[in-house]
């Protein structure tokens, strides 16, 4: 009779038994990547995976081209630390790996070092795959969102969210929630595109009704332009580092 070793048990590792095991191993793993990898900080960029780069009609009213403008940004960004940080000190650029934004996030790193993108992926039923702009060793495919955004937390420095649906938004929320009540400490947060975010989310009216502080909402900045988010961005990082409230 062939015995099997628990840890190559594959029934009990896939069972509910072994879910314990499952989200240790989510983050064990991709702590010694990023470790080996020198991943420390990242600016993340989030944004719906449905973007797609636009062909403007002839005569046709232009509407906004986020993809364009997020693989700018993030070519901006890269040859920023490239050209003024030290090797171990570069920040990394940082998104969910898929495809829309986060694919033109990569793009744009790409045009300067590849090596800087990062990708978080996450297994779902459609837009899962890991866009061909990250390299093998910094693609990460998670199973359970909750892991996802621990690591995107741990590594962060500064947010851009450019316009997306549920996913963006939970992303969002989640670290204005987590800097709000001290697990995380302050940092940039940029929401790119007014005409998006304009009565989308009023966060003035949350101030007005007590239900949040000014503080609260004080390091977000909402953008047009590549321009306008590089600077705040780049400005915010450059800032004294606020401790965490507890």
């Amino acid at each position: 009779m062939k015995m099997t070793k628990a840890y190559s048990n594959q029934e009990f590792l896939m069972g509910e038994e072994a879910r314990g095991v499952r989200i240790l191993c989510e983050y064990m793993e991709p702590k010694d990547r990023l470790e080996r990898s020198g991943v420390k900080r990242a600016i993340i960029m989030f944004g719906s995976a449905r973007t797609r780069r636009l062909k403007p009609a002839p005569g046709a009213e232009s509407a906004p081209d986020y993809y364009a403008m997020a693989a700018d940004l993030a070519e901006r960004f890269a040859r920023w630390t490239i050209d003024t940080h030290a090797p171990d000190d570069r920040y990394f650029l940082c998104t969910g790996g898929g495809p829309g934004i986060m694919e033109a996030a990569h793009e744009g790193g790409a045009r300067v070092d590849r090596n800087l993108n990062v990708g978080f992926n996450i297994s779902l039923p459609f837009e899962t795959h890991i866009n061909p702009f990250v390299n093998d060793d910094h693609a990460f495919e998670f199973h359970y969102f909750f892991m996802r955004k621990f690591w995107f937390m741990n590594v962060a420095e500064a947010f851009v969210v450019f316009p997306g649906g549920f996913g963006t938004l939970d992303e969002l929320f989640e670290a204005l929630t987590l800097t709000q009540t001290g697990k995380a400490r302050p940092m940039p947060v940029v929401l790119f595109g007014k005409e998006f975010w304009d009565g989308l989310v009023n966060f003035d009216r949350l101030v007005e009704r007590g239900l949040i502080s000014r503080a609260d909402v004080e390091a977000l900045v909402m953008v047009e332009t590549v321009d306008e988010a590089f600077a705040a961005i780049t400005t915010g990082l450059a800032a004294p580092k606020r401790p965490r409230r507890t």
